[in-house]
């Protein structure tokens, strides 16, 4: 089988967005005597608007929550921002041109969010093209932008493989008829993914281990 385009995820699977927010968001509930739970929070990584965490938290909250919201937000931005790249991830980034691959990237965040670090981090003129909600009227796991990144690239599905770590995202590239491999990060390594996808549990390997997840 030849792949000819690598097609990542954002959140989580280049940058770890998701572990600093959950943790932050656990530490409002702790504050307030209630417990957010891991399994809850995972239906909303990787989509929108399918988990709100505001509803598990008292009135009291909710009467501040513009205030709140603000406060929250900035301490995770701020946490993001002093944070690195997943390990060896831009190892493989780094080594897809040289091996003759395409890169793209598909993502149920808005372009803004995900320019912004991929700018920060050095990684935007890797990209030959960017899926986001932006771009689309349905996000994961709903295989819109899967489609989309691969009619931008010009390829079938099924030349390209997704790299993801959540079960939204992993979902709708199957569902797009894309290869995929998921190397899962801390708060998405429980999730219930799909025996037939390829899975790693980390960069260390390079493109050579994610491409070798492959099945013919």
């Amino acid at each position: 089988m030849t792949i000819k385009a690598v097609i990542f995820d954002f959140d989580g699977t280049i940058l770890d967005t998701e572990t600093p927010e959950f943790t932050h968001w656990q530490a409002l509930y702790h504050q307030h005597d209630r417990q957010l739970n891991l399994s809850d929070w995972q239906r909303g990584i990787g989509t929108w608007d399918a988990f709100d965490p505001w509803l598990g938290l008292p009135d009291s909250v909710q009467q501040d929550r513009h205030a709140t919201h603000e406060r929250l937000r900035a301490d995770i931005h701020h946490t993001i921002e002093r944070s690195d790249l997943r390990p060896g991830v831009r190892h493989v980034l780094d080594a897809i041109r040289p091996a003759g691959l395409r890169l793209a990237l598909a993502t149920s965040s808005d372009r803004a969010w995900v320019t912004r670090w991929l700018h920060h981090h050095h990684l935007y003129d890797h990209f030959e093209t960017l899926a986001t909600r932006d771009d689309v009227t349905r996000v994961k796991p709903h295989p819109e932008l899967y489609t989309l990144a691969t009619h931008q690239l010009g390829l079938h599905p099924h030349e390209c493989l997704a790299v993801e770590d959540s079960l939204n995202g992993a979902t709708a590239a199957a569902a797009a008829g894309l290869h995929v491999v998921v190397v899962p990060n801390d708060v998405t390594r429980t999730q219930a993914f799909l025996p037939e996808w390829g899975r790693v549990e980390g960069y260390e390997g390079g493109l050579e281990a994610l491409l070798g997840t492959v099945r013919g």
